[in-house]
């Protein structure tokens, strides 16, 4: 069931909504064409502007270049909260959040120096790459692979407080063997407990260094522990991702639902799974 107070449906919305939502036709097929090499064009600016060089050089262009950039951003945002039955869905929702936050770091340059730079947030809205070429499958691999994350969330918690407890441990014995020689590395058990991070993860910076032969040995054990945990949250991710994968057997498409703004359906779905609504207009 819809929520209550949904904006008047008109025409015109729902043309807008049919261009701006979906890339099922021709028309929202381009546009999200255009809105992507927009986005692209638009990061590339940003990140010219923050060399000096090209700044000294094309400073104007690019102050002109943002502003236009956003302005039209500006107005495919709020085209978007029009066009959709419920607004505040939208703007609630992970895109609506990215969309507003792609338009937002220009205008508060003006009162914070250098936020202009966040415009680089635009990059996630590229995402919509996946609806402009009709990815359906990438569509539903992705929502497998959301799903299996979202479901090894409990295991996944319980492996990470082991390995806290585990470092905190390793930590701790490294402070006793290396304080004996007064190893500097190991002054206290917080800098212990940082080398046991860096050295569990395999990452190996080299700024803490087991100088007693004990500490040595203790930490090649260390190291070959870390390859084995590496592979345990993997096996977790991957097992749930094989129990999503054959639970999910439909195609999906692009079509944006025009009341909950939710996507990911059926291809021969009418109704949005999601909120219950009909996903298009009845025909006349």
């Amino acid at each position: 069931m819809a929520t209550a107070d949904p904006s008047p449906v008109t025409p015109l919305k729902e043309r807008l909504h049919e261009i701006i939502f979906e890339a099922d036709t021709p028309s929202g097929r381009l546009f999200d064409i255009i809105l992507l090499v927009l986005i692209v064009l638009s990061i590339i600016t940003v990140m010219l502007e923050s060399s000096e060089e090209w700044a000294a050089r094309y400073g104007e262009l690019f102050k002109i270049l943002e502003w236009s950039f956003t302005i039209l951003f500006t107005i495919e945002y709020f085209l978007r909260i029009y066009s959709v039955h419920h607004p505040r869905k939208y703007i609630t929702s992970f895109f609506g959040v990215i969309d507003l936050l792609a338009i937002l770091p220009t205008y508060l340059s003006y009162f914070f120096v250098g936020t202009q730079y966040l415009l680089v947030v635009r990059g996630l809205r590229l995402l919509r790459v996946f609806r402009i070429f009709k990815l359906g499958q990438f569509m539903k691999e992705g929502q497998i692979i959301v799903s299996a994350l979202r479901d090894s969330r409990a295991k996944i918690t319980v492996f990470l407080f082991f390995v806290v407890v585990l470092v905190i441990i390793i930590g701790s014995v490294m402070y006793l063997v290396e304080g004996m020689v007064d190893n500097p590395g190991f002054s206290s058990i917080p800098r212990a407990i940082y080398w046991a991070i860096v050295t569990l993860t395999t990452v190996g910076y080299g700024d803490i260094i087991p100088q007693t032969n004990l500490g040595q040995f203790l930490s090649a054990i260390v190291m070959i522990i870390g390859y084995a945990i590496i592979a345990v949250p993997t096996g977790i991710v991957t097992g749930e991702v094989i129990r999503n994968a054959n639970k999910s057997a439909h195609q999906l498409n692009t079509q944006a639902c025009r009341y909950c703004g939710r996507e990911g359906h059926d291809d021969d779905a009418l109704y949005c799974k999601y909120c219950g609504e009909r996903l298009n207009e009845e025909e006349e």
